[in-house]
């Protein structure tokens, strides 16, 4: 999750009083909070009392008198770097301190009340969830309440989780980010100020084996159906002719397992896909489509005059990947403080083992990077449960204390139509290269930013190769 802090105000105080500078919290690019100096030293000072002061980032100090512009704004950088350490820290970003700090100041600065609101939100087929909550509540109390609209087990819910989505004019959504544990969902939602924007329940985890714990249940087996359905209509899932007419088929002997059996065979089954965005492989500028699934980031592109191609690189051989972005300059080539702001532009690079002694850095630039990194980071965290023995079930357990709003009236998922014929515009697809040393990529070296090391997300998961593992 990239934490940012582009801008101060100069705000005046309650009442008349004096003016103070307040800093502008952006989640992903999207306003979150304002809060004032004292307010993170407040929040400083409470981690310290929590975890020691070895643990934390260094926070900038006070000063006695005012602060010139240029201190200002190398107060902004100090703090910017600290919310990103913090959040980036296994244990001071997970904890309740940081993260209802975050709550309330989200709460605050959009002026919501506390009070009880239906909120709307839908399945992975269109289906409409209305539930009744706060709108104080958190991510995790919103899915707790769709789980029991639904009739969903306690011991599902961490299977799924909320996205955040803007559904475009065809119905398709465009995923923006997994909603988090420091936001509350109906402001987050309601701050956007567009019908657009709407909250999504989609599975959370991406090796398809966890598919058999989902579904034992029948309310689960209904969700894994419902989103599966959807996606091989969405043209996610790849599905030749003869294996649409064999799903088509046991969709019509309402053989739900089975049909999910097969679809687990198929290409881009359990991934998520991004809008058309641009990538420097093979070659600089190359439009492409990039899904995420299975340990890996697929990039499906098209070279003048050749077929629909797609090229994969798995997570393990990623050795490091960073979030970058960057605001264009106006035409004058300069930019001076105090003036408009361009368009943010994001780029996800990430360093890629392509044989023995190679590491190459790729770069992709979308709007959505921010929402990759969070697929690669949950991936991998999926990766070190399994090769360490654990179990994903813990890893998603609800949290300790919580206690579970069973609602009064319960809502069945819908089951999905029939699917469709398939769509004879889709072409086939054929894998770039057997061996990705053989494409030609344009080395680009160091992405050219100013961004910190700390914006840098090492892999545990990486693991050396040979030439023979290409």
């Amino acid at each position: 999750m990239h934490f940012s802090i582009p801008e101060t105000e100069s705000r005046s105080g309650d009442s008349g009083g004096s003016a103070y500078v307040a800093y502008n919290i952006h989640v992903n690019g999207v306003l979150h909070c304002r809060v004032r100096y004292s307010q993170l030293l407040g929040l400083h000072e409470q981690l310290r009392k929590e975890y020691g002061a070895n643990v934390l980032p260094a926070f900038p100090p006070k000063k006695l008198f005012s602060l010139t512009p240029a201190e200002v704004e190398q107060r902004r950088e100090q703090l910017e770097k600290y919310m990103q350490a913090v959040r980036q820290d296994p244990l001071l970003g997970s904890s309740e301190t940081f993260n209802s700090f975050l709550r309330r100041a989200q709460q605050e600065t959009q002026q919501v009340p506390t009070e009880e609101v239906s909120l709307e939100v839908l399945l992975s087929n269109g289906q409409k969830v209305l539930v009744n909550v706060l709108t104080s509540d958190q991510t995790e109390d919103v899915l707790e309440a769709v789980a029991a609209k639904l009739d969903l087990p306690d011991d599902l819910i961490g299977y799924f989780s909320l996205f955040l989505v803007r559904e475009k004019e065809d119905g398709a959504f465009s995923f923006v980010r997994k909603l988090q544990e420091f936001e509350l969902p109906y402001v987050s939602v309601a701050s956007l100020r567009s019908q657009e924007y709407k909250i999504v329940l989609r599975k959370s985890y991406w090796d398809s084996a966890y598919d058999d714990d989902v579904m034992e249940n029948r309310v689960g087996l209904n969700l894994l159906y419902a989103q599966t359905v959807s996606d091989i209509e969405r043209g996610w899932i790849l599905v030749t002719k003869e294996q649409h007419r064999q799903l088509k088929s046991l969709q019509e002997k309402v053989s739900k397992k089975e049909f999910l059996r097969l679809a687990q065979t198929l290409r881009h089954y359990g991934y998520l896909r991004f809008d058309a965005c641009v990538a420097d492989f093979p070659e600089k500028d190359c439009p492409v489509v990039v899904s995420a699934g299975n340990s890996e980031l697929s990039l499906q592109l098209r070279l003048p005059g050749q077929q629909l191609r797609e090229g994969s690189f798995r997570v393990t051989r990623m050795r490091c990947w960073r979030v970058t972005s960057s605001v264009p300059l106006p035409s004058g080539g300069t930019s001076s403080p105090g003036r408009g702001r361009g368009e943010v532009r994001l780029e996800l690079a990430f360093e890629y083992l392509m044989s023995k002694d190679r590491l190459q850095w790729v770069t992709i630039t979308s709007p959505q990077a921010i929402m990759m990194s969070i697929c690669l980071q949950s991936m991998v965290d999926e990766l070190m449960v399994k090769k360490s023995g654990g179990s994903i079930r813990k890893m998603l357990r609800r949290r300790v204390g919580s206690t579970l709003r069973r609602s009064d009236s319960q809502q069945a998922v819908k089951s999905p139509p029939l699917l469709e014929s398939p769509d004879a515009s889709r072409e086939s697809m054929v894998k770039l290269s057997s061996k990705l040393s053989a494409v030609s990529l344009r080395g680009i070296g160091t992405p050219s930013t100013d961004a910190s090391a700390s914006d840098v997300h090492g892999n545990f998961a990486f693991e050396g190769i040979g030439d023979e593992d290409l």
